[in-house]
């Protein structure tokens, strides 16, 4: 089973399991620890994923801490999946991926291209949005729009296509994107 957790949103975190064709996810506002404890004693996985941000910092870190202490813990592999482009596996059709940055910025990333920070003036409206984001009236306000949410996939879903491709990280280096990995554009 892949134990795979995200807690890069301020408002909600997420928790998924993957056992080959049977695929089960939670959210909930805050990351029930001890429900995450019983579930690898009663089934224990065999690798875990975590979202590595950008995101929120408290978060960020009580999601990878927690992941990357089991999986040092039952000696198994864990892996790093990238919020934004977690959030991007969403759905099909191209769109710009958005998690809150706080202060009323977002860390955006558009097909193909880097990720960034701004406000919801600075994000480019080639395409509709996807993302986990506490309040869309800001980025509604300055001319986005998002994907229909029953277009979106369910998380999970989204998680096991970016874990086709997704690779092992060493314990050591496994890193978190936080605000200050990115850039203002301007």
């Amino acid at each position: 089973m892949i134990l795979v957790i995200d807690t890069s949103a301020p408002r909600a975190s997420f928790v998924a399991t993957i056992d080959g064709g049977q695929r089960e996810e939670h959210q909930a506002p805050r990351l029930d620890l001890e429900a995450l404890r019983k579930l690898a004693r009663e089934r224990p996985p065999t690798k875990v994923a975590v979202a590595t941000g950008p995101g929120s910092f408290t978060g960020l870190r009580v999601g990878v801490s927690f992941g990357l202490g089991l999986a040092m813990g039952l000696r198994i592999p864990i892996l790093a999946l990238p919020t934004l482009e977690l959030q991007a596996a969403r759905t099909d059709e191209p769109a710009t991926a958005v998690v809150d940055a706080g202060r009323g910025r977002y860390y955006y990333k558009l097909p193909g291209q880097p990720p960034g920070l701004g406000e919801p003036a600075a994000i480019p409206p080639s395409h509709p949005l996807v993302g986990n984001v506490a309040d869309r009236r800001s980025l509604i306000a300055g001319g986005h729009r998002f994907v229909p949410d029953t277009a979106l996939r369910r998380f999970v879903d989204a998680a096991a296509t970016l874990l086709e491709t997704a690779r092992e990280v060493p314990y050591r280096n496994l890193e978190i994107e936080y605000m200050q990995s990115f850039s203002r554009k301007d």
